[in-house]
């Protein structure tokens, strides 16, 4: 049984941040998903959705972005607007949004508006550029803010065009993780202090803080400025993916000696009949033995001959796959929820687990309840 249950308002398993108040101003992408981690973890999020569509279409009832949180409908260009989002800012412990710098000052709520009333709010700015420098006020997605940042660059084969790995690496990981990361921290210095602060979270700023670990090895010169002829980019053959009889594919990451020999001698090979994996220069032919061994069966044969063992191999699964997979099964890494097969919360918590507490939220469908919950009787207003 998934340590994940859903639970209806009202219920036991309250998360870690439980009390927490959060205002989300409605965007896409990284704003979104920050605002979603927080929810999961127990905060009431109350996502401020503009009238009409959502930004990029669909149906809300499928964005599992907004899954965990409450939405009221607040037309920011009324006259009522502005000041009903500032009254929820004034009752909150973190706003979170995500325009282009300028944006919330010409609306009204930039972080001196809505601070004014509130001089303990967390005030989280979630943009690709950040809000200063040349290209700040420029619009940009993922891919873009991953190509300047410079990890684009590595990933993809030397000979290949560089291969972006949809929107994880920008949008999510150098994005919504230190945005969250960012606005936890300075809400424990507002609880210390009694002072908020502006927290300036810029994609590229994350993306080139996750590739840190690469600016050392540069240092060191064990890591070469070219994509495909490193250790982790694809360019050592015990570290990278194989095909398989059937086009499927195995994933090997047999990095140090003692699981490579056990990599070597489950893959039908003898280690010793094999050129020293140390030398890049003999790269180029373990990775054609490699190649030509996982040609000879299929993904599901490589799979039960690996599976284990401390080979660190894997099958490639795809992401139905991946939600059937014994182990994530067994820990409840994915679960059904609200008639959706989507990925529980994470991390875990030993005392205060997060939950699986209200599915996607439909723009305006909590706004009475929001009203009287945070004391705003300005969202009861006509917005239009």
């Amino acid at each position: 049984m998934s340590p994940y249950p859903t639970h209806p308002p009202g219920r036991d398993a309250a998360g870690p941040l439980d009390g927490v108040r959060v205002v989300e101003l409605a965007g896409i992408g990284p704003g979104p998903f920050a605002a979603m981690l927080l929810a999961d973890l127990g905060a009431d999020v109350v996502r401020v959705d503009r009238p009409g569509r959502t930004p990029l279409g669909g149906e809300p009832a499928h964005d599992l972005t907004n899954r965990n949180k409450r939405s009221v409908v607040v037309d920011l260009k009324s006259p009522e607007g502005p000041p009903a989002v500032r009254a929820l800012a004034a009752r909150a412990d973190i706003l979170v949004e995500g325009y282009r710098p300028g944006v919330a000052e010409r609306l009204g709520v930039g972080p001196e508006e809505c601070m004014a009333g509130n001089p303990a709010l967390v005030y989280g700015r979630m943009t690709g550029w950040g809000q200063e420098g040349p290209l700040a006020p420029l619009a940009g997605h993922d891919i873009g803010y991953i190509a300047t940042a410079g990890a684009l660059s590595m990933i993809g084969a030397p000979d290949g065009r560089p291969v972006f790995p949809v929107n994880l690496l920008g949008d999510y990981a150098g994005g919504s993780l230190y945005l969250t990361t960012g606005v936890l921290a300075a809400l424990l210095t507002a609880r210390a202090t009694g002072r908020g602060q502006v927290v300036d979270a810029a994609i590229v700023d994350g993306t080139a803080h996750l590739t840190a670990l690469f600016w050392g090895m540069l240092a060191e010169g064990a890591w070469r400025d070219a994509r495909g002829h490193n250790l982790l980019d694809g360019g050592c053959p015990y570290y990278g993916v194989y095909e398989t009889s059937d086009g499927g594919w195995m994933a090997v990451g047999a990095l140090e000696p003692h699981f490579y020999e056990v990599y070597v001698s489950l893959l039908g090979l003898d280690a010793g009949d094999l050129p020293d994996r140390a030398d890049p220069r003999n790269w180029p032919e373990l990775r054609a033995e490699f190649t030509a061994r996982f040609k000879t069966a299929t993904r599901a044969r490589w799979t039960t001959v690996f599976e284990g063992t401390d080979a660190c191999v894997a099958p490639v699964l795809s992401l139905r796959e991946a939600a059937g997979h014994e182990h994530l099964t067994a820990r409840g890494t994915y679960t059904e929820a609200y008639g959706v097969t989507q990925p529980a919360p994470a991390p875990r918590f030993s005392d205060t687990p997060g939950a699986l507490r209200l599915p996607p939220a439909l723009p305006g469908a909590h706004t009475p309840d929001v009203a009287r919950d945070w004391d705003v009787p300005e969202l009861l207003k006509d917005h239009s």
